[in-house]
């Protein structure tokens, strides 16, 4: 295929797109649009954050702050620029809701163009994705979360179903060998969000530097324990898509096409810690809404892995570090959902 005739596909290609934008978009291109919106937002809001950063950094070597005034300083930078995230993605999150809502009730058309539309991207634009060693994936995993203790999940003190985790990310993936399309390295940053609901009625105090579970005076509707962290996933990645060859003879090394897994870990840094708890009181519904350490751990590692087919996995990640600094009981925190790494 010669350049003009490629430039001349793609120009097709976005043409057939955007005059299927009007009205006529399916469901997977309109999912698709909002990942990437959520992906731009991750991305600037990070290039916004380092920035901040290497100012702190400055000041530091200036003297102007102290080692400890810049960590916290650079703490408080990542909580405000994970808000602003938090708050962009909602927004995202609600069209995501939304769009999810109008497939359901049967309220989507399906694309007029989309034989043209779809195929001529497939065609000719995957082709070019096809060439390149790396690719980039928008990541959201959901789940049930729960802590390992002695060994063993059984007999939790917290709810198995009312325990949940969620994360969202931006990953690149390299494939590692010029001319064979199994390994890739993938590695990327990622936002997670740990909740723990305890049973009867119970909630998290922190006595000194113990944080115990304790029976509350008062009929607790809900108790939910939030941990948020900022981490960086690593992850070597067996794919199983098959090499295509285009009409040129040329190969193509798609991704995420076939069988995958991966198995690597990650690290990073807690952004917050929140507790809720619900219960009435003389007829009116009460939510108080505790912030602090409730000496968790300000750093996390630990190891993860995943296996699928296509873009959809399971996925289990488990943390090496307990949750609380120094509880008696080390408690480590574990997670098994279903992943999407969406290209």
């Amino acid at each position: 295929m010669t350049k003009i005739t490629l430039y001349l596909a793609v120009a097709i290609s976005l043409l057939a797109v955007k005059v299927s934008a009007q009205n006529d978009l399916t469901f997977e291109v309109k999912v698709k649009l909002i990942a990437n919106k959520i992906d731009a937002i991750t991305k600037e809001e990070k290039a916004a954050l380092k920035i901040e950063l290497e100012e702190v950094n400055k000041e530091l070597e200036a003297g102007t702050i102290s080692k400890a005034q810049a960590d916290d300083k650079k703490l408080q930078l990542a909580e405000v620029r994970s808000k602003n995230i938090e708050t962009r993605i909602g927004q995202a999150q609600e069209e995501l809701k939304d769009l999810v809502k109008q497939k359901v009730d049967g309220k989507l058309k399906e694309s007029k163009n989309q034989y043209f539309s779809i195929v001529i991207k497939r065609d000719s634009i995957r082709k070019v994705r096809g060439e390149s060693r790396t690719t980039s994936q928008f990541v959201f995993a959901a789940g049930v979360n729960n802590l390992v203790t002695d060994g063993a999940v059984a007999g939790s003190d917290y709810r198995y179903w009312g325990s949940h985790f969620y994360e969202w990310g931006v990953t690149s993936n390299t494939r590692l060998f010029k001319s064979d399309n199994l390994l890739h390295l993938k590695y990327g940053v990622s936002v997670m969000y740990n909740n723990l609901r305890p049973t009867d009625g119970r909630y998290f105090v922190a006595n000194g530097n113990q944080t115990d579970l304790e029976y509350s005076s008062v009929n607790l509707k809900d108790s939910r324990f939030r941990n948020v962290y900022v981490t960086a996933p690593v992850h070597l990645e067996f794919d199983f898509t098959k090499t295509k060859t285009n009409a040129e003879g040329k190969k193509l090394f798609r991704t995420h096409e076939s069988v995958r897994f991966g198995i690597g870990g990650y690290a990073g840094f807690r952004v917050k810690s929140k507790q809720i708890t619900k219960f009435s009181d003389n007829g009116h519904d009460v939510t108080i809404k505790e912030k602090g350490g409730f000496n968790t751990n300000d750093f996390i590692y630990g190891v993860s892995t995943y296996i699928g087919y296509g873009e959809t996995s399971l996925y289990l990640k488990y943390d090496l570090n307990p949750l609380f600094k120094d509880n008696a009981l080390k408690q480590n925190n574990i997670s098994l959902g279903v992943r999407f790494d969406l290209n």
